[in-house]
């Protein structure tokens, strides 16, 4: 009854079966997987002391900017050079703008540190200017953002003096010097009152460190995949089930024989001659049964 099983047509739809579940399976566990990263990470983070209470290290001893890393006090000496605003960030659920300066230091590199926040548009005439000469700086390092970070703006097409998104990437394009893969947020207003107007920008979590709106999509995605899976396979039998059901009826001789060419329309010969209008009525009048014959067998004309 299963020899159908080995047709050419069921070898393809075997063949796609054998490959689609384990595929699915491996889709689901690997996304499982990010998730579980992510619920570890996230308590690993929360019974780890505040990186910002740790001890200021130089910049150059916690790069590159790892999970471990990121929000550590770092430190850097060097003179502000280019002045860039970044628009569109949120603080305390408002509306407004980073102060960003890039810090030349001895190596020729310049660090990205955000000075502050300040509310509305973005704009140079409500912004303190930067302290001159030499400066040694102690920020909570960051990561370069991506498309991905929140409040980046990558469409592009900012007045010249914004940028949308904080990272060596952008900046390269705009200064004529190297900048670091990295930057640091004040975390306090700058000394002398030039910065006292800003308020200073909280340090952000690593990204994939805590359990946010994508840890918990990885944990969707994981139940999508086993659900393929098992719709691949039920798919699979209902197909196989109705094709040996079939097969069950053919032999049984429950389904009709379909009619041979021809059937329908009987050969014409010696004893199929169509009948004609003028046949039919003398057929119908030389019945003896028809009313129009009297009982001498003698028509009525």
């Amino acid at each position: 009854m299963y020899r159908f099983l080995l047709t050419p047509r069921w070898w393809g739809i075997n063949l796609f079966v054998v490959l689609a579940i384990p595929f699915c399976v491996f889709m689901g566990t690997w996304q499982l997987g990010r998730f579980e990263d992510r619920v570890q990470s996230h308590e690993q983070a929360e019974k780890a002391p505040d990186p910002s209470t740790r001890a200021a290290k130089p910049l150059d001893e916690l790069l590159p900017v790892d999970k471990v890393t990121s929000g550590r006090p770092a430190t850097a000496t060097g003179t502000y050079a280019d002045q860039f605003l970044v628009p569109g960030r949120k603080l305390d659920d408002r509306q407004g703008f980073y102060v960003l300066n890039l810090l030349r230091t001895d190596s020729g590199k310049a660090l990205p540190v955000v000075r502050g926040w300040l509310p509305g548009s973005a704009t140079d005439a409500r912004v303190p200017a930067a302290p001159k000469g030499e400066v040694t700086v102690v920020g909570d390092l960051q990561a370069s953002e991506n498309t991905r970070s929140d409040g980046v703006n990558a469409r592009g097409g900012l007045p010249s003096g914004q940028i949308g998104m904080i990272s060596a990437a952008t900046l390269v394009n705009l200064v004529p010097y190297d900048v670091y893969d990295a930057w640091v947020t004040l975390p306090e207003a700058e000394a002398g009152g030039a910065g006292g107007a800003m308020k200073p920008v909280p340090a952000a979590a690593p990204e994939g460190s805590g359990l946010d709106l994508k840890a918990f999509q990885n944990l969707g995605y994981t139940g999508e995949w086993f659900v393929f899976a098992a719709f691949v396979l039920f798919m699979w039998f209902r197909l196989v089930r109705r094709e040996a059901e079939a097969e069950r009826d053919i032999a049984l001789g429950l389904v009709p024989e379909e009619p041979g060419p021809g059937s329908q329309d009987a050969p014409e010969g010696p004893g199929n001659t169509p009948e004609g209008p003028e046949d039919a009525a003398k057929g119908a009048s030389e019945d003896p049964s028809s009313p129009d014959y009297d009982v001498a067998s003698t028509p009525v004309r």
